[in-house]
């Protein structure tokens, strides 16, 4: 019988639906310590730890290892080079987050333009104040990232009436989703026209720290920037540098560099800054999605069928939680 190694954070953490499979396949679950041992002979592993990095570490022990997937769309932590350059299919949690990404943008977009900070504060006082706030129709974003959720989030805010650009590694004219995407590597040259810069680009030696003090001299300085990739796309001390200059307006940061935000951060405090648990994607019932996604795979694996959401290893060195090309 055909073996799954089931990697959790701890041995005894099982996601649901496996049970459909019991007869099919053998199942072994364990944790990133115990990885190496649990490898041998197995043909698939399924990284239900998705940030977990133990595979590197445990590599010489997956000699029969034949299909890999993990429970995200990002896949920066795991094509380490000897994953790349083996035979061994990668296949991720593509479409899982796509909406729910989608709509954290739009309401991160929402809570500013309609200045929902000020209103939480005036009612914590008890405090009646008439305000005029901003229109979201008619403003400009620019998305980072025109993979699968960069597409969605460009269709959801197309959809109330927002402009919207992206950025990715090929410049285009006419784009279903974007209309027009610029090239990511002249990304200095086009921030500027944004209201909103919405990151979603994977993490990758081309990407990381693409978001520098330069760039950020280079937005409005009303600009609200938006990360939900990955907090690697920043350099943090150049994001602080920015909102205390008022080089940009605001920030809502659903990741950074480095997780979970040291409690010594400037960030928590500044006036502009919105942050929260690298949670953009996880609604209720996530998990179950992500396993669901996972089993039904399984399925066509083990009935010799095609594999969806195959990652392409040579053409991605990285990528973020979303998958997001730049």
């Amino acid at each position: 019988m055909r073996r799954i190694v089931v990697l959790g954070r701890t041995a005894a953490d099982r996601p649901p639906y496996l049970e459909e499979l019991a007869g099919r396949v053998h199942l072994d679950y364990c944790d990133s310590e115990s990885l190496a041992r649990a490898l041998p002979g197995a043909e698939a592993l399924f990284l239900w730890d998705f940030f977990s990095s133990s595979l590197e570490k445990a590599w010489g022990s997956a000699s029969d290892l034949r299909w890999v997937h993990v429970s995200a769309a990002g896949v920066d932590t795991l094509l380490f080079p000897e994953l790349v350059e083996s035979p061994v299919i990668v296949t991720n949690a593509r479409g899982v987050f796509d909406r729910p990404i989608a709509e954290y943008v739009l309401a991160a977009l929402l809570a500013v333009a309609k200045d929902l900070r000020a209103t939480y504060e005036l009612q914590a006082r008890r405090e009646w104040r008439h305000r005029e706030t901003q229109d979201l129709r008619g403003s400009r974003a620019l998305v980072v990232g025109t993979g699968a959720i960069g597409r969605e989030i460009a269709r959801l805010l197309s959809a109330v009436g927002v402009e919207v650009r992206g950025a990715g590694r090929t410049e285009r004219p006419d784009d279903p989703d974007f209309g027009h995407v610029v090239s990511s590597a002249d990304l200095n040259q086009h921030v500027g026209w944004a209201d909103d810069v919405i990151a979603v680009a994977p993490l990758n030696d081309s990407t990381r720290g693409m978001f520098d003090r330069d760039t950020f001299a280079a937005m409005k300085n009303s600009a609200h920037f938006v990360n939900v990739g990955r907090g690697g796309l920043v350099v943090e001390a150049d994001l602080i540098g920015a909102l205390e200059r008022g080089d940009i307006a605001h920030a809502t940061l659903d990741v950074v560099a480095e997780e979970p935000l040291r409690a010594q951060s400037p960030l928590w405090t500044m006036d502009g800054v919105t942050i929260t648990a690298h949670m953009s994607g996880d609604t209720h019932g996530w998990r179950e999605r992500l396993a669901r996604q996972f089993v039904d795979n399984a399925v066509a694996w083990l009935e010799g069928r095609s594999l969806d959401h195959v990652v392409d290893k040579s053409g991605a060195s990285g990528g973020s939680r979303v998958g997001d090309g730049a």
